[in-house]
């Protein structure tokens, strides 16, 4: 049997802290008794497996999806004026619209109504497809070095995962903020799909979704955890205010860069209603094409300003709703 009487002081404290604070002193670690070690090691081991930041998998699902939901509800309006914006074209009557003309016209023709038109579609897709995208981002960068790249590596991963929840949902939520939308609502539009289309349809933009969304989330979560180091140091905590800071930057960011893909994605997920043309294929080389020919390079970033508008508030909203939620587990 170990006798107490024979050990120092310090192995009386086999606690994680204590072998954490020494592990990076050479001059603290000798003291520390083999047991001791031997037992941190084994809490630190049981930690490590257990969960990432001290949460559960399905803990970071529940915050991944409460943040997401809350983030779309919140700036839906602005992606509603987005949308409108972008599936205008040269071919249509009513001239191109600026953000606040557009506005303007919502709230004169439809009313306040007009511009959570889908938002029930959002709602169903929102939720489900952020749990798979954070709780899968935790688990990457759990894995991964502790550097940008594998931040914008786990970003990517976590993005195509959470696609392939959401693009059905963003299809139907799409085509119902369309001004003159014929379908009645969610369940309507979805029936009317899969009667009309096919299910291949709810899918036709993925590709396109997958990669405008992987150099998005690269840059968003590189950025985000580049930004968050810089308004941090090791002796001040991370306030919510910072994770709401780095999240408007990465946000406002990401969404510059990859708006001419979000123009494909929004010509492919709504060709054909509306007045929208149709395309022939879901190739992105063939719509950008199309939108260049027709509309000149001016085309590819049509809804630039309500995307960085949605983008930087909305990441704000969701990396600080994802923090308070993780704090209370």
């Amino acid at each position: 049997m170990w006798n107490i009487f024979n050990c120092d002081i310090f192995s009386l404290i086999p606690t994680k802290i204590n072998f954490q604070s020494n592990h990076h002193s050479p001059f603290l670690k000798p003291l520390i008794h083999p047991s001791t070690q031997f037992l941190n090691n084994l809490i630190m081991a049981d930690y490590d497996e257990k969960s990432h930041d001290g949460l559960e998998f399905w803990q970071f699902m529940i915050a991944g999806s409460i943040a997401g939901s809350v983030e779309h509800m919140a700036m839906f309006p602005v992606d509603t004026l987005k949308t409108r914006m972008q599936a205008i074209t040269s071919s249509f009557k009513t001239p191109s619209l600026n953000l606040r003309q557009s506005l303007g016209s919502i709230l004169k023709l439809e009313g306040l109504g007009g511009l959570y038109r889908g938002i029930a579609a959002m709602g169903l897709g929102a939720g489900p497809a952020h749990a798979v995208y954070f709780s899968v981002y935790e688990s990457c960068k759990k894995s991964l070095p502790n550097n940008p790249i594998a931040h914008a590596a786990s970003g990517v991963l976590a993005t195509v995962a959470s696609d392939a929840v959401i693009t059905p949902m963003d299809l139907v939520k799409q085509r119902l903020q369309l001004k003159g939308s014929p379908y009645k609502g969610v369940v309507d539009c979805v029936r009317r799909v899969l009667v009309e289309e096919g299910f291949g349809a709810f899918y036709a933009s993925y590709r396109t979704t997958v990669v405008m969304n992987a150099p998005f989330t690269a840059v968003h979560f590189a950025t985000y955890e580049a930004a968050k180091r810089g308004l941090t140091d090791r002796d001040i905590d991370e306030t919510l205010l910072v994770h709401a800071t780095a999240g408007a930057a990465a946000g406002a960011l990401a969404a510059a860069i990859t708006t001419p893909l979000d123009v494909v994605k929004t010509q492919l997920q709504c060709q054909g209603v509306c007045g929208c043309d149709r395309y022939s294929s879901s190739s992105m080389v063939e719509v950008v094409q199309t939108i260049k020919k027709r509309d000149g390079y001016g085309g590819l970033i049509r809804g630039w300003i309500p995307r960085m508008l949605f983008h930087a508030p909305a990441a704000a909203i969701c990396w600080s709703t994802y923090e308070a939620v993780k704090s209370f587990f």
